[in-house]
């Protein structure tokens, strides 16, 4: 699976019969003529890209292919380094590491190491390949052969379109990372890596250090701002619906909240009582009144002790 929109191919010496197939779809191959799929055997359908960071993308793309038809034997060609290197740029896994992938995924029946760039008549004929299977955008041919890779088995009813998944591919995986590069270095370090395996100075590190420190105490901040920010809502919000509710039951309310510790009040007041009563003590008392209830008033009696 290649991961660009552009042209690219060879055309191929000879053609092969074909019947007429109707395809689905707008693209300009959706009416060419298609060669009829073998009935003794597996068709051989094969698929071809760089693979770099294999992601559930590329899987997908197998998928699709591997269930072209109902019996399906999947080859699945990878270009080498020296070939991707050079018609597309540097890659972040080896091609040994790619091609092992690839091996890996259920869908893949082989894999055809250092595959070409551009496919030819001569490489069919040598994998006996009955059907190409690729999305139809057409991809760019950075040595200029052709406009489109796929031209070829285009034009002789070998191409199968699949579809690709939007949202994930090597470039996005890739602009993810040196996005958030800071981060990974900072992050490998702290998991024992070396400054010289990351390629980082002394100087670099330390400034690193302190923008991630920076960063997350900017984050502190804006979290609590935003806690801060919420209550103050929720604050606005209860005062301005109901200031007036407040205001008309304050009484109620007050009361309500007195009386909880009425009960209790009552309890010492009598144990305070009985503690000081005695058959030889002579008490003055007075008594007052105290409000306990906002909408009642209730006696309440203290005795005092008076001094021998």
């Amino acid at each position: 699976m290649r991961e660009s929109a552009g042209v690219v191919s060879e055309a191929g010496q000879r053609q092969l019969p074909s019947t007429d197939v109707n395809c689905s779809g707008n693209n300009n191959h959706s009416r060419i003529s298609h060669a009829p799929p073998p009935t003794d055997r597996p068709v051989r359908v094969y698929a071809d890209g760089i693979y770099d960071l294999f992601h559930f993308g590329h899987a997908r793309s197998l998928e699709q292919a591997k269930k072209t038809f109902s019996n399906t034997y999947l080859l699945v060609g990878c270009c080498s380094d020296a070939v991707t290197h050079k018609f597309k740029g540097k890659t972040v896994m080896t091609e040994e590491e790619r091609y092992e992938s690839l091996r890996h995924c259920k869908w893949v029946d082989e894999v055809i190491p250092d595959a070409p760039w551009v496919i030819n008549q001569e490489f069919l004929d040598k994998h006996r390949i009955d059907f190409v299977a690729h999305d139809a955008l057409p991809y760019a041919d950075a040595s200029g052969a052709g406009k489109d890779v796929y031209e070829f088995v285009k034009a002789v009813g070998r191409f199968k379109e699949t579809k690709r998944t939007e949202g994930i591919s090597t470039s996005d995986i890739i602009m993810r990372i040196v996005k958030d590069y800071n981060q990974y270095v900072i992050r490998n370090l702290d998991r024992g890596y070396s400054r010289k395996e990351l390629g980082v100075s002394y100087v670099k590190e330390k400034r690193l250090r302190v923008n991630m420190r920076l960063k997350k105490l900017q984050e502190k901040v804006k979290e609590h701002q935003e806690k801060v920010g919420e209550k103050i809502q929720i604050v606005a919000k209860t005062a301005g619906m109901h200031r007036n509710e407040w205001i008309e039951n304050a009484d109620r309310l007050v009361a309500g909240f007195l009386e909880m510790f009425e009960e209790g009040c009552h309890k010492m007041v009598y144990a305070e009582f009985m503690q000081n009563v005695s058959p030889n003590s002579v008490f003055n008392f007075t008594w007052v009144i105290g409000i306990v209830k906002p909408v009642s008033i209730t006696p309440i009696f203290v005795f005092i002790r008076e001094q021998p």
